[in-house]
């Protein structure tokens, strides 16, 4: 079966494994069949065949059988628990999708944000700039049922927001500048390709027109933007196969580069189709123009296609898990382009929505996002297929998506838990607490005290988000320490938010904190204006953490300040305390 339910814990299930062959006969290979278990824990599965299950909640296991894998979805629920839906109407079809799988697996979702806790989210993940004192008093004060919408559609028109995705997006393409390069990329190359992709956000273009102009992009790497994506992907000498693992990795979320050697042995690909994905990119040429920093990209439409690692055989370009391309057309990268676009490939349309996903959520629907196999399902698959199917009605209109996302019930939840979802970790019923991006942590320091950072080689006023350049370019050392990625891989996974030691280390003895504390004029202006201890502090805490103190917490303040009022160093100290504090460094 593709789906297995369990209603308690040490109940078994025999599976049975079906080859269809070519010829169209059948036969069981039960027997012959290799199995594994995404999570042993919740369900394991024996060398032939039986599940067994384990503690509540939902994995997959999954049958090998030549070079083909398929699996089986598996849900333990819990025993003897006291289940009762709760009264609470879905915001839109996002929460209701959550909500079905939340069902079966007899999980409660966490309560709402409040309004101070919803501002902050929503200020960092759409603009990666914490909300000013003015804006949380006004968002505070509205009493408009539809505050919250009608701040994500403000959101999503700032400058902000194109700096900020337009940042992640240069990561994923690897945009660096390397005044040392002699392979195109260049900082003026780099500028120029950052510039596009901001003004691709900024103009809300669709997500496939995007990923067409790159794919099928030819020209100066100068005067046509698009075509970086060849000169900042090999960062070196072009490689045909090296580009196409990125592309396929980034644009499909596939990684194909298991295949070179061997076929995949978690995955459907096999060698042939790996180096048949080789071929689209074997007439890609590149040679110098006018000056040293310039490129041009173009297609040898007379390039052999990649040969097999086994037999040497050549291997016409053909689509992953789809026919040849048409051998007609010049530029295959073309074909590839309209194909990976087209609105009926899966494999497209549901990464575009499961990087979405990813960035609100900190995880994807398929998480890592970059690593789609059958071994990797999913945590909701009913769920990534209507965002995808969503994102072709937008006609890839990645705000829309967005929108939809940001006005779910299931994005403005808690990330308080309840007895039921404490140990969940992947079916979205709580809000994660999730490190902020070393940029916009770097930013919102500066935010909150009202001193910029100064950049190498950026005006006055930058701030970190905005930097075309990548990973350790402009010699940033809180940048560094909190693993802003350095652009080498497309790997999601190399902007690390694991907190670590010397992170913790830098914020409380570093001069990062200190010196913007020092330079600050914040607390000055207050004391000049005469103001009380009390609005001195509310003030504080409305910068660093988007809402006010807790009875508690206020009193205690307070009594740092009672001796001297206007005593500078005290209030300093709370500034100080507040920005190290984990609230601050996190988004809940």
């Amino acid at each position: 079966p593709d789906k297995v339910v369990f209603t308690g814990k040490e109940r078994t299930r025999k599976v049975k494994v079906m080859a269809t062959y070519s010829d169209g006969t059948q036969r069981d290979v039960t027997q012959l069949a290799l199995y594994l278990s995404n999570n042993p824990g919740n369900a394991n599965i024996d060398d032939q065949g039986l599940i067994k299950a384990g503690t509540s909640g939902a994995t997959y296991v999954f049958a090998r059988f030549a070079k083909f894998t398929t699996g089986a979805e598996v849900i333990v629920l819990p025993q003897n628990v006291a289940y009762r839906w709760p009264n609470t109407k879905p915001n839109n079809y996002i929460d209701e999708l959550v909500n079905a799988k939340l069902q079966k697996l007899r999980i409660l979702p966490s309560a709402l944000t409040t309004d101070e806790q919803f501002l902050r989210r929503v200020h960092i993940d759409l603009t990666g700039v914490l909300p000013s004192a003015a804006e949380y008093r006004a968002f505070v004060a509205n009493k408009a049922a539809d505050k919250r919408a009608k701040l994500i559609d403000e959101l999503m028109e700032r400058d902000e927001f194109a700096d900020l995705w337009a940042t992640k997006w240069a990561e994923t393409l690897k945009v660096v500048g390397d005044p040392n390069s002699q392979f195109g990329s260049d900082r003026k190359a780099a500028q120029i390709y950052y510039d596009w992709i901001r003004e691709q956000v900024k103009t809300n273009a669709p997500l496939d027109k995007f990923v067409r102009a790159q794919i099928a992009g030819n020209g100066s790497n100068l005067t046509d933007p698009a075509v970086n994506l060849y000169t900042m992907l090999p960062q070196g000498n072009y490689q045909p196969k090296a580009v196409a693992q990125e592309i396929a990795q980034v644009f499909t979320g596939v990684r194909i580069q298991c295949a070179e050697c061997h076929n995949h042995p978690f995955d459907r690909w096999t060698q042939d189709d790996y180096y048949s994905f080789v071929s689209f990119f074997t007439g890609v040429k590149r040679k110098f123009g006018a000056e040293a920093r310039e490129y041009f990209v173009f297609n040898d439409a007379y390039a052999a296609p990649a040969k097999h690692l086994l037999d040497n055989r050549p291997m016409p370009a053909k689509f992953l898990n789809g026919p040849l391309a048409d051998p007609r057309q010049k530029d295959p990268r073309v074909a590839l382009a309209e194909w990976l676009t087209a609105p009926d490939n899966e494999l497209f349309r549901q990464n575009m929505a499961n990087r979405i996903w990813g960035h609100f959520f900190g995880r994807g629907i398929v998480e890592p996002i970059d690593d789609v196999r059958i071994s990797n399902p999913p945590a909701n698959r009913e769920l990534i297929e209507e965002l995808g199917k969503r994102l072709v009605s937008y006609n890839f209109d990645a705000k829309r998506l967005m929108r939809d996302i940001c006005n779910s019930r299931t994005y403005q939840l808690t990330p308080s838990t309840n007895a039921t979802n404490k140990g969940d970790t992947i079916q979205f019923s709580h809000a994660p607490v999730r490190r902020l991006r070393a940029d916009v942590l770097l930013d919102s320091i500066s935010v909150a005290t009202g001193v910029n950072t100064v950049f190498n080689n950026f005006p006055t006023g930058y701030r970190a988000a905005q930097i075309f350049e990548g990973g350790n370019r402009y010699n940033n050392y809180f940048l560094k320490t909190f693993c802003l990625s350095s652009r080498e891989t497309v790997n999601a996974s190399e902007s690390r938010m694991e907190p670590t030691l010397s992170q913790a280390l830098h914020l409380i003895n570093g001069t990062t904190i200190e010196e913007k504390i020092q330079k600050s004029d914040v607390i000055k202006k207050m004391l000049d204006r005469n103001e009380t201890p009390e609005t001195i502090i509310d003030e504080l805490y409305i910068r660093c953490l988007s809402r006010m103190p807790a009875a508690g917490e206020k009193k205690k303040m307070l009594a740092l300040t009672a001796a001297n009022p206007k005593d500078r160093r005290a209030y300093e100290d709370i500034f100080w305390g507040l920005l190290n504090s984990t609230e601050f460094a996190f988004n809940h």
